[in-house]
């Protein structure tokens, strides 16, 4: 195990640890920390504390980083669109109904499994299940996906991820006719109170801004907006939409009952900025509306 020591400061100072541990350690996961704590990992002046602990000053976290496990995964030769790769990072254009990581009830043909039998190098900071990636779409949300070939490389994209330094552009179609061009919706979401299953503004949610600007209204029922991230909240987009009275098409969580069947959400991430990791060069990749979502909107445009 990679031993790590760190002193805190004035200004971090009244910290839970496990917060201020998700600061210190870039690129690791909340998930991961906590199975830190679960294992002793983690100790204050040689103690062992819970995750709540407050921070004082000079204390000394000292925690111990667990060797990476060796990947269980099998690859799947499962077809990729690949839009950009070099040594470092692969960019992926991802299809609506694939799921990103193994997760309860996803365990076999997601995109992680496919990447395995692609490129078979994938950073192991996300351990096991998740190697590689260092953000994620929704399964039935499609687009552009950065994911990280090596540990270097994922660390520098998490830290751009950390300072909103990564432009993320989304193109959706929703119900409803927004009245005004552009617009900011910033409010806080969380895990929602009533259905633990799903996502909601709520006061005891993490700070969420989403930008979005209107790029076609049809017919006075439906709007296609381009929306932009400057956070990323779980179905942020999505739970952002329905706050303001439009929500999107097709989504079967946060739409009204009675939508166009378009087998999941109309979203998708057509745009990717970001620095490249390891030299620095900017590079940003656009890809065109699956066709899919093209004959959702055409149908809408014809039939309305």
């Amino acid at each position: 195990m990679n031993k790590q020591v760190y002193h805190i400061t004035e200004e971090d100072s009244g910290k839970r640890l496990d917060k201020l541990m998700v600061e210190i350690t870039d690129g690791y996961s909340r998930s991961q920390i906590k199975t830190w704590f679960d294992k002793d990992h983690i100790s204050v002046n040689g103690n062992i504390v819970k995750q709540n602990y407050k921070c004082q000053p000079n204390d000394e976290i000292t925690w111990k980083v667990p060797e990476v496990e060796p990947l269980q995964l099998e690859p799947k030769n499962i077809p990729l669109d690949i839009v950009y790769e070099d040594n470092d990072i692969v960019v992926v254009n991802k299809k609506s109904g694939m799921v990103v990581h193994p997760s309860a009830g996803h365990r076999d043909n997601t995109l992680v499994h496919a990447l395995l039998y692609h490129c078979q190098d994938l950073s192991g900071i996300n351990g096991v299940e998740r190697p590689g990636i260092v953000h994620r779409l929704d399964k039935d949300t499609s687009g552009l996906l950065v994911v990280a070939k090596n540990d270097r490389a994922h660390i520098g994209l998490a830290e751009q991820l950390k300072d909103r330094k990564i432009e993320r552009h989304y193109q959706a179609i929703v119900h409803g006719d927004i009245p005004h061009d552009y617009g900011t919706v910033e409010a806080p979401i969380g895990r929602s109170e009533k259905n633990r299953q799903l996502m909601d503004v709520t006061e005891k949610g993490k700070p969420a801004v989403t930008h979005f600007e209107v790029l076609e209204r049809l017919h006075g029922k439906f709007t296609v907006v381009k929306c932009k991230l400057e956070t990323g909240r779980t179905h942020q987009i999505r739970v952002h939409m329905k706050y303001i009275g439009f929500p999107i098409v097709g989504d079967p969580k946060y739409g009204p009952r009675k939508t166009i069947d378009v087998d999941g959400q109309a979203l998708h991430a057509y745009r990717l900025a970001f620095d490249h990791p390891i030299t620095g060069e900017p590079i940003a990749i656009e890809v065109d509306l699956p066709e899919k979502f093209q004959q959702v909107l055409d149908n809408i445009r014809k039939s309305y």
